[in-house]
């Protein structure tokens, strides 16, 4: 049974990392307007959005590590 290697999965990871990271860089540009308050204002949807990037990310991640997995042998199939 094959295994997906630890370098494969480093590099993965690194990756997702550098994808989360400009995305949410790029909504806390798009969507802080002031740091004069510690309201969040109604257009300042930060939190939510990070948490919704959050989730997406963590579903795709699992996508691709079930695709890792399927290309190695170690399972029939990914999900998608």
């Amino acid at each position: 049974m094959a295994q997906i290697s630890e370098t494969d999965q480093i590099k993965q990871f690194k990756e997702f990392l550098g994808t989360y990271n400009k995305l949410t860089e790029h909504c806390f540009m798009d969507c802080v307007k002031d740091f004069t308050t510690r309201d969040v204002r109604t257009e300042e949807k930060y939190l939510k959005m990070t948490q919704r990037i959050s989730m997406r990310f963590q579903e795709y991640h699992i996508q691709q590590n079930e695709a890792l997995a399927a290309k190695a042998g170690l399972i029939s199939q990914p999900r998608i």
